[in-house]
């Protein structure tokens, strides 16, 4: 049971990512740039996130360990989301909420599967095969017929 509402989590997590493209696109022509729109999604995303934080630990009785993480760790992840939101953002209006997306997930299939391939950061390793690679092809195939057609 528990495995279909992860499954379920996670379709909603890509409906939202897909909402959200056009919504920043929006925000970006009234705004008349990109990078200020992802950066407004950004700041108020961490306000919401730090909120329920603040929620959470306090109603989980914890307290967070600042000096645990590497500090890079601290950095690497807004920048690498900010620079998705940022792309996103720019590209929406130019090839579509679809097209954007099927590229998005063969680019985040194809780093997954070299992610799971060395084991980074501690993750599991996963052998890549050609069930994958197939996976993988096939999405990649279905990107460019969204973008082309």
């Amino acid at each position: 049971m528990m495995g279909v509402i992860w499954s379920l989590l996670g379709i909603v997590s890509g409906a939202f990512i897909a909402i959200q493209a056009p919504v920043n696109a929006q925000l970006a022509r009234g705004l008349g740039s990109p990078v200020p729109a992802a950066a407004f999604s950004f700041l108020s995303g961490a306000v919401v996130l730090g909120i329920v934080s603040v929620l959470i630990v306090r109603l989980q009785g914890i307290s967070l360990d600042w000096r645990a993480p590497a500090p890079w760790l601290f950095v690497v992840g807004g920048l690498l989301g900010g620079s998705y939101v940022t792309i996103a953002t720019i590209l929406a209006p130019r090839i579509g909420a679809a097209a954007l997306m099927a590229f998005a997930v063969t680019g985040q299939l194809l780093a997954g599967m070299a992610i799971d391939r060395i084991g980074f950061l501690g993750l599991a390793v996963r052998e890549i095969s050609l069930g994958r690679v197939a996976g993988a092809v096939l999405l990649l195939s279905g990107a460019l017929l969204i973008r082309l057609t």
